[in-house]
């Protein structure tokens, strides 16, 4: 009894199962697609990774190309920096320059010079000789009270002094010596019987041209000048004071000027004469170019103005095309970050 009922709910269950077929078969295919539509969505733990690399390779990528935009960027701001420094420093040598030039010093051989004028002031004394002499052939001396003249050309001015009008000046202005190849020199020889200065000598003075003064119409306003601009000398009583002379001629700025260098020996003089004439004090004074050299002394600008705008032209070339890349590169970083953002985006909306 026990059997039967078991295999009679046995075979109710089995027809319960056929009768229920279809429907059992339609069920399990709508679960069998719902789990397709998942997997199909549901991305592999293998897909997640290799996502993820490409995003951490485009982030990388980005990162770099961030970075060398950003030095490159450096580097030219770097460069920029020199640029202006080296601007700056080219204009600041050419103002230096400027204003401040080299001196060039040249030599120019004369077979002879212009006549110079040598102004003379004797005071109380008394002009015994006035003689051109060549090749260093001085004669005997004169005696007192007569006056000695060979080829000697002099003027007398008398003038107010330039710094005080109370003080009157007599000078004796004489020709100077021209032919420097045969050593032309000019002796003069003065006498003074006595004196109230306290030192015992005579003042001398050099100026350009001879010719100038004897152009001049106002005489005593040119001697004036003349001590403005030019240096007083003197020598001594009892010696001999030899004079050799050299020109030195200096331009610059549109300005010229004319300079006398001299070289002086001075010998005793050993008198000879009587005691009761030796009284009357001797000077003795000779003139003499040195060589037939004139010094010229030139100011030379060496500031270079297309050198300098040569450089500035580059400098500024360079400015401008380290604007335009530092342009071109902040452009290309807006527009690279954008792109960036957008992938962004776009795999946000992917994933949502």
């Amino acid at each position: 009894m026990l059997r039967r009922d078991t295999s009679r709910s046995y075979q109710e269950f089995n027809d319960g199962g056929d009768c229920a077929g279809p429907l059992g078969s339609y069920q399990n295919n709508d679960v069998s697609e719902v789990e397709q539509d998942q997997a199909s969505r549901d991305p592999s733990p293998d897909e997640d990774i290799v996502d993820n690399n490409l995003m951490a390779i485009g982030f990388n990528k980005a990162c770099l190309k961030n970075a060398f935009t950003v030095i490159l960027v450096l580097i030219y701001l770097l460069l920029t920096a020199v640029a202006v420094f080296l601007a700056y420093q080219t204009i600041s040598d050419f103002m230096e320059k400027l204003n401040h030039p080299v001196m060039s010093v040249s030599y120019k051989e004369v077979e002879e010079f212009t006549a110079p004028g040598i102004a003379l002031y004797p005071g109380k004394a008394q002009l015994l000789s006035c003689m051109h002499h060549y090749h260093d052939n001085i004669p005997p001396l004169v005696t007192l009270g007569i006056l000695e003249e060979r080829n000697c050309i002099k003027e007398e001015v008398i003038y107010h002094g330039p710094y005080s009008n109370q003080t009157q000046k007599r000078a004796i202005v004489v020709r100077g010596p021209t032919d420097v190849r045969n050593r032309e020199l000019i002796f003069l020889q003065f006498s003074r019987n006595e004196t109230e200065e306290d030192f015992s000598a005579i003042s001398y003075m050099i100026f350009a041209k001879f010719s100038d003064m004897l152009e001049s119409s106002d005489k005593a306003a040119f001697m004036m000048d003349c001590e403005r601009n030019y240096s007083m000398w003197t020598f001594s009583g009892g010696f001999r004071t030899w004079v050799k002379m050299s020109l030195v001629k200096t331009s610059g700025r549109g300005n010229e000027s004319v300079e006398f260098r001299q070289e002086s020996n001075v010998v005793k003089y050993i008198d000879k004469r009587p005691p009761q004439e030796q009284a009357n004090e001797l000077f003795f004074l000779v003139f003499q170019w040195r060589d037939p050299f004139i010094q010229q002394v030139k100011d030379i600008v060496t500031a270079n103005p297309w050198n300098t705008i040569a450089i500035l032209c580059g400098v500024f070339m360079a400015l401008f095309k380290a604007a335009d890349f530092a342009k071109l590169s902040i452009k290309w970083t807006i527009k690279i970050r954008k792109r960036h953002l957008r992938a962004k985006m776009r795999e946000l909306n992917q994933i949502s």
